[in-house]
């Protein structure tokens, strides 16, 4: 099952992590960041996109201080990379993602 978990910054809004199954590379998994202003809205704009089958159950893989400054800075709020974590590896559009 895939892991995932969630922060909520002091202005209300919430940061969602979450390790989903890759769509464009079966067999690998990508990390996937949403800024949204609650949990259920985070979900909604992955499903929106065509990620149907994405829950956020537990707090097993809540997003690091990298990753909520990662998302906080880019306007879309939504991003992407390979999981497990290549340092080397930049955050990506989820546009890039889908394609």
């Amino acid at each position: 099952m895939p892991g995932g978990g969630f922060c909520k910054l002091p202005g209300g809004s919430v940061v969602v992590a979450l390790t989903l199954p890759n769509p464009a590379a079966p067999g690998t998994n990508v990390r996937v960041l949403v800024h949204a202003v609650n949990r259920a809205r985070a979900l909604t704009r992955l499903r929106n996109l065509g990620l149907r089958a994405v829950y956020l159950r537990g707090q097993t893989e809540p997003p690091t201080l990298d990753e909520i400054t990662a998302v906080l800075h880019h306007p879309d709020g939504l991003l992407w990379r390979t999981a497990p974590e290549a340092t080397e590896e930049l955050w990506h559009p989820i546009r890039a993602l889908l394609k």
